[in-house]
């Protein structure tokens, strides 16, 4: 019965599973969640509750992160924004959940004690983070975090239809396994992060967006998502390929032949071109 769960996005354990999967899995507890917002700039979402665990990947600021368990400085939960289930340290989480009011627009900005661009930095954070404005005075808005600057942010409810201006705004952004965020991302996150902005919900890892997102599709053109086993990027137009890629460690924009010739020894030929109804 367990078996047919995806446990990257269904919570459940041996010992203890979501109250919501009653039924459908065999552990020793049902517990309901506890909401839980990400306080820290940047969360990492682990597979194991320990230092040295695999970093499967990153939950930004203001996200909701759903608790079933505390493990010593861990808890055991699911994110809110793609279901992924992992293990981030209580440090960087704050009870409750909060509903922002904007995003961030900007690849990064900073937090100001006031507001004013030459007062103390409390803390930075990249594009995506959820903040919730209270007040806006002059060319900021203040947030529980601290001042950021106004011009960086948008309200939630904005949409940009061309999510592939969004991933090209990230590149030169370090590659990093596991990574979500514009100080480094992995291939998936590239396009996960890109989505974002046109509202169009994208889970997290590569095998997951290949069933998901689009339809499959012949040829090249500007939106494309380009499926390799383990390995996804962005087509920006006819023959020029945008993706996060170990063999420069960044977001790379490079000719799709090129991209295929060497993409190959390691991964095989595509899989599939999926593309997203226009």
């Amino acid at each position: 019965m367990t078996g047919e769960l995806d446990k990257r996005r269904h919570p459940y354990r041996g010992d203890i599973a979501a109250e919501e999967l009653r039924g459908r899995v065999d552990a020793e507890r049902f517990v309901a969640a506890r909401e839980y917002h990400v306080g820290a700039a940047l969360a990492d979402l682990c597979r194991h509750p320990r230092a040295d665990s695999p970093l499967d990947t990153q939950m930004l600021l203001g996200e909701c992160f759903r608790v079933y368990d505390i493990v010593g400085e861990w808890a055991w939960g699911q994110a809110v924004l793609d279901g992924y289930v992992g293990y981030v340290r209580t440090r960087d989480l704050r009870e409750g959940f909060r509903t922002p009011t904007h995003l961030v627009r900007a690849l990064r900005t900073f937090f100001y004690r006031d507001a004013d661009l030459k007062s103390p930095v409390l803390m930075s954070t990249g594009m995506n983070a959820k903040l919730s404005v209270e007040k806006t005075e002059g060319s900021f808005s203040r947030t529980s975090e601290g001042y950021v600057f106004t011009k960086h942010l948008a309200g939630t409810d904005t949409r940009i239809d061309d999510y592939v201006s969004v991933a090209e705004r990230l590149l030169g952004v370090p590659y990093l396994w596991g990574g979500r965020d514009s100080l480094g991302l992995d291939c998936s996150a590239l396009l996960q992060l890109s989505l974002e902005w046109s509202g169009i919900a994208c889970p997290r890892d590569t095998d997951m967006q290949e069933r998901e997102l689009g339809v499959e599709a012949e040829g090249f053109t500007r939106g494309d998502f380009v499926f390799w086993r383990g390995h996804v990027g962005i087509m920006q137009n006819e023959t020029q390929f945008l993706h996060a890629e170990a063999n420069s460690m960044s977001v790379t924009s490079e000719p799709i032949e090129q991209a295929i010739r060497r993409i190959r020894k390691i991964e095989g030929e595509i899989r599939c071109i999926r593309r997203l109804p226009r």
